[in-house]
């Protein structure tokens, strides 16, 4: 059983029970099929535990390997758990997630919930960067918010949207691997100027933190150019080559269109 692999050892950063919550996930991580069963009080802690661990850390995280690196979720519930029990559970194995964790399936809670609890109870074994998806603007329309209204209330939604943003929008590997869930900036020189970003943050229409989320490679460019998205821009290989080369880098990895 998977429950047995998971040690219970964790301190709580808020007054609650983390191993409770992580029992109630674990019945769900053994029958994904059966509901989710934690009432709102404890939801909402979670959450202000999960920021708390977030906003301890730091905007661009600096990872030691070996890290699997896993892309986009979209409340793909099922599908989920199956990746985790075949590559192995935190803190047996470390995880670098690369955002939208959130809309377009149909248990979106149940995705979050799992991972806002496995990073308060091994908060340096996984880390959590964020996706287009895990903006209002976006999930308010996808899938996300109408689930959270379904099932809880507005309010709920409200306070995932707060824990959204404090999520880190970058992350790097072993000094060598830049990752991110859109892509590159024309406004970004070096990936450590993240670092003067303050959080909470909303996500602008423009600028860094904007392409971070949004933009696309395109084989077919030199430099940047318009993205038919209708936000941000797409990035040539030649601004791949250059970025890597100015920064000392190994290698780009990102999701988006995964």
């Amino acid at each position: 059983m998977v429950e047995q692999d998971i040690p219970t050892d964790g301190v709580p950063t808020v007054d609650f029970n983390i191993d409770g919550i992580l029992k109630k996930m674990l019945k769900i991580f053994n029958t994904p099929s059966a509901p989710l069963e934690i009432p709102e009080s404890q939801l909402r802690k979670l959450c202000m535990a999960a920021r708390d661990v977030i906003m301890s850390q730091p905007v661009l995280p600096e990872l030691s390997a070996p890290v699997n690196i896993c892309g986009d979720i979209h409340g793909q519930f099922e599908d989920f758990i199956e990746q985790i029990k075949i590559i192995g559970i935190p803190p047996h194995q470390n995880y670098l997630f690369l955002g939208d964790y959130v809309d377009r399936g149909k248990r979106s809670l149940e995705t979050i919930c799992l991972l806002f609890a496995f990073k308060v109870k091994y908060p340096d074994n996984i880390f959590l960067l964020r996706g287009n998806h895990e903006c209002a603007s976006i999930n308010r329309i996808y899938g996300f918010y109408d689930e959270c209204k379904r099932r809880y209330n507005i309010k709920i939604w409200k306070t995932f949207t707060d824990v959204f943003n404090c999520l880190p929008l970058a992350a790097l590997v072993e000094n060598t691997i830049f990752c991110m869930h859109g892509g590159l900036s024309p406004d970004l020189l070096d990936p450590r100027e993240l670092n003067k970003f303050e959080r909470p943050m909303d996500i602008p229409n423009k600028g860094v933190l904007c392409d971070l989320l949004w933009s696309d490679p395109d084989p077919d460019i030199v430099g940047f150019g318009d993205n038919d998205r209708g936000v941000s821009f797409t990035f040539g290989a030649n601004e791949v080559s250059k970025f890597l080369k100015r920064n000392n880098l190994s290698l780009i990895v990102r999701a988006h269109q995964v």
